[in-house]
């Protein structure tokens, strides 16, 4: 086996950078040479960035605060998503990223919380979780962490891609990280083995390599053009494949919270960023065409648009082999799920993870590739699902989109998850699974799928003993919410000043 010493990344934006970052912080550059290919005839896709919390574990391993993130990329944080008139026109609910309530009896609050509600004959599960007090009143800051009777406030980001891409460049390039600027005009291989050894670029450089990382978008430079790996289409599942994408003029102060919004034939983005609010119309274009959907979201802004908006096309799914050979496939060469729960920079985090562990040093073996691989496609089936139960879990026929997804077939792993939660109020965890038992309460109750039932230690308190521990509960939320500072002067204070 012959030891691995370049590496070279095709590809810069958010995935290639972050991958660059990563590799340089975790081997650093005095036994291996870590090259990035970045073209300036190929744009990126990022357009504004929304993550879940698992960005934080990524930014401690790079030594990268919050105070970092909201100085360099125009961040604010983001504690979960709203979703409006999924279920119904009219409807709203809060994806939060913490838990609710807090453990009773050896089984999930949420067991406690259904049998509350059915005895109060009340919903509002809001109420018991940090973030959603939080979000809902625009306050955001660090609690102490010596308190364990305070519930933890779970974090992400909303960002700018392209200043988070230039942060990690200028991080990568301090730790030894070589860019070469320029485009691939050819793919040379092993003539034995098929495995890429060295990449022509369109100015006479020719860039080799033992271990290649593609982060080349959608085009998949090396994992489907040279390697041929094959792609697995879920748009029957996942039925929106266009999307257009334009920033506007900030009207507010931003919320710590993006907001997904159902529409005619899909759903419109607003992620709000200190300098300017994000925004996109994520659709079917077999349900409404480009250009009407492009009128669509320009007449739905909340504020001026600062650029004419960009249409990205794409079909949902994942090639084949993720890793082939000596080339790794990270973010949209790996495949696609659309944004709604912002889970692509974090497949490309848990892909990075793993190769850490999996890292190559000494040559490569098939046994791990296939680990790999078979890893990778659980971790996309499981969010798959995920995104699937928003679409399938409506009540809406009011336009030709909705009524499809309403009565389309679902993958059977769903099926069973979705009626055993029914039934039961139990959440069934498959392997490689990201979203847990909270997140899928949050989804699928809010949009109308309640259980019937709750687990029978829920039934050992007399209702005024439940009654009691939920009042002091919901109680410990509001007052800790209510001890945050308001968002925007949380953002001030680590820009270092204070808010006007």
């Amino acid at each position: 086996m012959t030891a691995v010493r370049k590496i070279v990344i095709l590809g810069g934006g958010t995935a290639g950078w972050m991958a660059a970052a990563c590799i340089a912080r975790m081997f650093g550059t005095k036994d291996h040479t870590i090259a990035l290919i970045e073209s300036p005839e190929i744009g990126t896709v990022g357009v504004g960035e929304a993550t879940i919390p698992m960005i934080n574990m990524f930014n401690k391993i790079l030594g990268i605060s919050a105070a970092d993130m909201v100085r360099e990329t125009e961040a604010t944080f983001k504690l979960g998503i709203e979703f409006v008139d999924w279920g119904k026109v009219g409807d709203a609910y809060l994806h939060p990223f913490g838990a609710y309530g807090a453990d009773m009896g050896g089984v999930s609050f949420i067991h406690w919380f259904l049998r509350h509600s059915a005895q109060t004959g009340t919903w509002d599960p809001g109420r018991f979780n940090l973030e959603t007090v939080a979000a809902r009143t625009g306050r955001f800051g660090v609690l102490p962490n010596n308190d364990p009777s305070r519930p933890p406030l779970n974090h992400a980001y909303h960002f700018d891609a392209a200043l988070y891409a230039g942060f990690l460049s200028r991080y990568s390039q301090a730790r030894g990280v070589i860019r070469h600027e320029g485009t691939v005009t050819e793919v040379h291989q092993d003539p034995d083995s098929g495995f890429v050894t060295a990449l022509d670029l369109k100015d006479g450089q020719r860039i080799e390599g033992d271990f290649f990382i593609d982060c080349s978008g959608f085009r998949g430079v090396l994992i489907e053009q040279t390697l041929k790996c094959g792609y697995e289409d879920w748009s029957q599942w996942l039925p929106c494949n266009r999307a257009w994408a334009v920033p506007c003029k900030r009207i507010e102060a931003p919320v710590p919270y993006t907001r997904a919004t159902a529409r005619e034939a899909g759903w419109q983005w607003r992620i709000p960023l200190q300098h300017r609010t994000g925004n996109g119309y994520v659709f079917s274009s077999d349900f409404i065409g480009e250009a009407d959907a492009r009128d669509a979201l320009m007449s739905r802004l909340d504020g001026k648009a600062l650029a004419e908006p960009r249409k990205l096309s794409f079909v949902t799914g994942h090639r084949r082999k993720m890793w082939d050979k000596n080339v790794v496939a990270l973010g949209l060469a790996s495949g696609f799920l659309e944004p709604l729960e912002s889970t692509s920079i974090h497949l490309v985090q848990s892909a990075l993870s793993k190769l850490m562990s999996y890292f190559p040093k000494d040559g490569f073996d098939p046994d791990v590739e296939d680990h790999f691989n078979r890893v990778m496609l659980g971790e996309y089936t499981a969010v798959r699902d995920f995104l699937i139960a928003h679409y399938k879990l409506t009540e809406r026929e009011d336009t030709p989109f909705w009524a499809y997804c309403k009565h389309m077939e679902i993958p059977d792993s769903l099926r069973a998850r979705l009626d055993i939660f029914h039934h039961t109020g139990n959440y069934v965890e498959p392997p490689y699974e990201l979203f847990r038992e909270n997140s899928w309460f949050s989804v699928l109750a809010g949009q109308g799928l309640r259980p019937r039932s709750w687990h029978p230690v829920a039934d050992m308190m007399t209702g005024e003993e439940l009654a009691h521990h939920m009042t002091q509960i919901s109680n410990l939320v509001a007052t800790t919410a209510a001890a945050l500072p308001a968002h925007e002067a949380f953002i001030q204070y680590c820009h270092g000043r204070r808010a006007s």
